[in-house]
């Protein structure tokens, strides 16, 4: 029997004999914007052969089709068929349009890690890039951008620890919501009665955590959001000795604050922060062009940003990270440079450079109509530049991945000076060390087996029902762990 998908595209698809729909409708999403036509695609799998047809008006116009490979055992896997079947909706539609895909038919959010365990297997960097450009249709500057990255993250993970493990904490508050934003953060303006009660709660978890944990080391401590700098001057100095009172900090290699947000940084703040034994932060302008910082719902000046980071530098902190948004709306290739030259004259440890999504929870979502957005071709000419400015001041790419809905289907990627890449970054991302996440809408990740096994416990995100439920907050971790052990 053939399935008909209820997904909203350009392409409709029909599917027969596997389960592989759910991947070749997201394939087939990055190639809508170059299709004009009521197309049809039937991709099926019978008897060791992957077939994938286009029609127009019921009539065929191409037809591909494959055969699946077998493993030694004459055993073919699930995800063979579904590669195979992936490789023939991508050929079928690269013929139509004319257009082939920076990352080919790799569409998961974790690149680095088909490439990592290609290492592990011992495989030579030579053979690896032939199995990323034959298999998965990928361009050679991405090869060779995953290759660099995944060597930098190995190096990071080599050094983890069996009795390690890192911490999230989260502060879900902001001055404002960001258009693009779809995080768990809420407007300190609107929240602020709920503040102390959301401190309350999260040192009980911490407290549970310190308990639970105590004698087990932290390798990263990570402080994110929302912003955690919106909290003022006394939360934050609260907030940062119970984390002390409550944690071996002795043997930590990393400790992060999301500063983020210029207009909730203070010289006090940055003192506090630093005083508390923190070795890293954020400070994020996203763009230093003021029009467009307007346009997104930013309420701080590109003034603000320099001054703020100079400050921080005078002060002693000397890891700093700066994130950008490439294809911010309204932006033109000459607005990045200016913002990467801005950038680079400050000369910061970290700069991560996120490509636009256009996440369902955010603003941008809902308003994208109103918005004008970056083409492919104008993505891929920001996103170039960025490497060269980046790379120019001595920086180098140590961790990346990818989101649904990014404008031309590209990456996000951090950069960072010899020594200073972030920890916690990779470690979240490649998923071989337990995070213990504390906050609304934090997810703890307790890794089994150097990642073979992952289970996910999840606080709810609503900043209320984390309040009003902190309880049962602690007895899903509780929970969680008891399977850990």
């Amino acid at each position: 029997m053939i399935k008909k998908m209820s997904v909203k595209q350009v392409v409709k698809l029909k599917v027969k004999g596997h389960n592989a729909e759910y991947e070749l409708s997201h394939l087939i999403h990055l190639f809508d914007p170059y299709i004009k036509d009521a197309y049809l695609i039937e991709a099926t799998y019978e008897e060791s052969v992957a077939k994938v047809q286009l029609f127009l008006n019921e009539s065929q116009i191409i037809a591909i089709q494959h055969q699946v490979e077998r493993h030694q055992d004459e055993v073919i896997n699930t995800k063979n068929i579904k590669q195979t079947l992936k490789r023939g909706v991508y050929e079928i539609l690269s013929e139509l349009t004319g257009k082939e895909m920076p990352w080919g038919i790799l569409t998961g959010i974790r690149p680095a890690k088909i490439v990592r365990e290609y290492m592990e297997q011992k495989i030579s960097e030579q053979k690896i890039a032939t199995i990323l450009k034959d298999e998965y249709l990928i361009g050679n500057d991405k090869i060779k951008l995953l290759i660099e990255v995944a060597k930098q993250e190995q190096d990071i993970l080599n050094q983890n620890k069996p009795d390690e493990i890192s911490l999230y904490i989260g502060i879900p508050f902001c001055p404002t919501r960001c258009v693009y934003c779809s995080f768990t953060a809420y407007s300190i303006g609107k929240k602020a009665v709920l503040v102390e009660d959301y401190l309350r709660a999260l040192y009980k978890e911490i407290d549970y955590i310190a308990g639970t944990k105590q004698g087990m080391a932290i390798r990263s401590l990570y402080i994110g959001g929302g912003t955690p700098t919106s909290l003022s001057e006394e939360q934050l100095l609260s907030l940062l000795t119970h984390i002390k009172n409550s944690f071996d900090l002795k043997r930590i290699e990393e400790y992060t604050v999301e500063a983020g947000r210029p207009d909730t940084i203070t010289e006090e703040k940055l003192r506090i922060i630093k005083q508390m034994g923190v070795n890293r932060i954020s400070i994020n302008p996203q763009t230093m062009n003021q029009k467009t910082l307007d346009t997104i719902g930013r309420k701080h000046t590109t003034e603000d940003i320099i001054r703020v980071f100079q400050l921080a530098r005078n002060l002693g902190h000397r890891n700093i990270n700066m994130d950008i948004i490439v294809g911010l709306p309204g932006e033109s290739v000459s607005d990045v440079e200016n913002t990467l030259a801005e950038l680079c004259a400050l000369n910061p440890d970290n700069i991560t450079v996120h490509t636009m999504a256009v996440k369902r929870a955010s603003r941008l979502k809902e308003e994208k109509e109103t918005h004008h957005l970056t083409e492919a071709k104008t993505i891929e000419q920001m996103l170039n530049l960025c490497e060269k400015y980046i790379r120019g001041i001595g920086l180098r790419p140590y961790y990346m991945y990818r989101q649904k809905n990014m404008l031309g289907n590209f990456e996000n990627v951090g950069y960072a000076k010899p020594g200073m890449a972030c920890i916690y970054n990779i470690e979240i991302m490649e998923e071989k060390q337990t995070i213990v996440a504390l906050g609304a809408g934090a997810i703890t990740k307790i890794v089994y087996q150097n990642g073979e096994r992952i289970d996910r416990v999840a606080n709810v995100k609503s900043l209320e029902d984390y309040i009003n439920r902190i309880d049962e907050m602690i007895d899903r971790k509780k929970q969680g762990f008891i399977k850990y052990q």
